[in-house]
């Protein structure tokens, strides 16, 4: 039976002839009842709760399904956030011929019958096809691609469901020709009310006459992530744990905090929500919030990240937005990553988490970051010159004779630790990459670094007028203190 066929109601004929049982009465094999989630899917685009912004009075999207003119679209959202019911209510709702199968089941062999027959449909003067693809994200570009040319010229309609972001889940060719429209995570009030609805009605749990407070829904809704499948398992859960007490029953805040345990992880190492968190903990870090940083890390381990690759996150940012205003901080994210490879996780998370305050609380300094892409600037422009030959060693004679390391000045030779000595080639000759700031250990590595750079200048005046011979005093100036070369 396809996932949308409607399922008889007692006493009604199934297939071949056969009725359904009455009531009260249990075939031999009798199938087990449908999950609550399966059982409490809205019928009408009214129950859909928590999607007022793309299925509320007047939404674009609601009035295409009303009106049977739906176009090709990708529903976005969380786990558990209406994707499958939606596409299900359009299948009840629209005229076309409705045909659903999983990316996870599916393959391209499928996916060319399918395309057949809406080919066969369509020239036949029959109803158009609306495809729906549960977790679309899942075919390849191969198989994506097999879509495209069907959609664009009419064949079928497609909706896919994904919980993973378009952009990078969806070819852009294919993502071009559809809707995106995003479905939240339900919000708290939402799935009371759902859970509220699957106590009282008879096709949930109505004839179990459950008593459950409304804070403890709200603890199993808060627990949920936004997810009402999921809070409803939970309310299942708890409905069979304690069937022995009968109808009527009250369910305790204990029986719940057995079943919910707790709260819902939403998190895909290969995902969006990867890269989301690993985003919110470098900008907390960056903004020097150290108690959103812990939250966002801890949030990352505990939902099953490799803590070496958080530890990898946090010795970049070292280098990146702290860099020279605290030197120390390279060495407290590589601390960090040794800690984590001796010991393992979960011991390793107080290192990562002592680091993690660390980086926050350190002044911050982004002059290395700029300084690097300054240089990668110039090198994409062309800026490949020869090294200058003062600064080349010259370990053959031929080498000497061609000029290499000719002028050059050894540093140690004079006071100031700094000799006047063109270290760029000359296209770039003044071209100043690290801007340093004056935050933490930094402002000291300006003030040496303006110093050497006014004794070079003065070195350079120094050497002209040694060129032009003795000064008035008949003395020449800062004269290195060995004339050897150096390399």
């Amino acid at each position: 039976m396809d996932l949308f066929d409607r399922v008889p109601g007692k006493g009604e004929p199934l297939a071949g002839g056969e009725r359904a049982p009455a009531a009260g009465r249990s075939p031999r094999s009798a199938a087990p009842p449908a999950p609550l989630a399966e059982r409490m899917r809205p019928r009408v685009l009214v129950d859909l709760l928590g999607q007022e912004e793309i299925l509320g009075a007047g939404a674009p999207l609601r009035a295409a399904i009303e009106d049977d003119q739906v176009a090709s679209m990708i529903l976005w959202g969380p786990p558990g956030s209406g994707k499958t019911t939606l596409a299900r209510l359009v299948a009840d709702l629209t005229r076309a011929r409705f045909v659903s199968f999983s990316a996870v089941l599916s393959g391209i062999r499928e996916i060319k019958d399918v395309m057949a027959a809406a080919e066969r449909s369509a020239a036949g003067g029959g109803p158009r096809t609306i495809l729906f693809i549960d977790e679309i994200h899942r075919f390849n570009r191969a198989q994506q691609d097999a879509f495209l040319p069907h959609v664009e010229q009419g064949t079928i309609v497609l909706i896919g469901a994904t919980t993973e972001n378009p952009s990078f889940a969806v070819n852009a060719a294919l993502l071009s020709r559809c809707a995106v429209h995003v479905l939240k995570p339900l919000g708290e009030a939402d799935i009371v009310r759902i859970m509220e609805l699957a106590i009282e009605e008879p096709r949930g749990l109505g004839d179990e006459g459950l008593v459950i407070a409304e804070e403890d829904l709200r603890l199993i809704a808060g627990r949920s992530g936004g997810d009402a499948r999921r809070a409803l398992n939970v309310l299942e859960t708890v409905a069979r744990a304690t069937a022995r007490a009968g109808r009527g029953r009250a369910i305790g805040r204990e029986a719940i905090e057995r079943a919910a345990q707790r709260a819902a992880l939403l998190y895909d190492r290969e995902g969006e929500e990867h890269f989301n968190l690993i985003s919110a903990l470098h900008k907390s870090l960056r903004n020097g919030d150290a108690d959103a940083a812990l939250y966002w890390l801890v949030r990352m381990l505990e939902s099953g990240e490799d803590p070496l690759y958080v530890t990898r996150r946090m010795i970049r940012f070292a280098s990146e937005d702290i860099g020279n205003a605290d030197p120390g901080a390279l060495r407290i994210a590589l601390a960090a990553r040794e800690a984590v490879e001796a010991l393992g996780m979960p011991e390793g998370g107080l290192a990562l988490a002592q680091a993690a305050i660390y980086l926050a609380a350190a002044p911050k300094s982004n002059s290395v970051y700029e300084a690097y892409g300054r240089v990668v600037d110039d090198l994409r422009r062309g800026h490949t010159d020869p090294v200058p030959l003062a600064l080349r060693n010259a370990p053959t004679g031929l080498m000497k004779d061609l000029g290499y390391g000719s002028d050059y000045r050894y540093a140690h030779d004079y006071d100031e630790g700094t000799a006047d000595l063109a270290c760029l080639p000359d296209r770039l000759k003044g071209r100043r990459y690290y801007a340093p700031k004056a935050a933490g250990h930094e402002k000291a590595l300006a003030d040496r670094l303006r110093l050497m750079e006014e004794a070079r200048a003065r070195l350079a005046r120094e050497r002209g007028d040694e060129s032009r011979g003795p000064g008035s005093d008949g003395a020449v100036r800062s004269a290195p203190k060995s004339p050897r070369p150096r390399e």
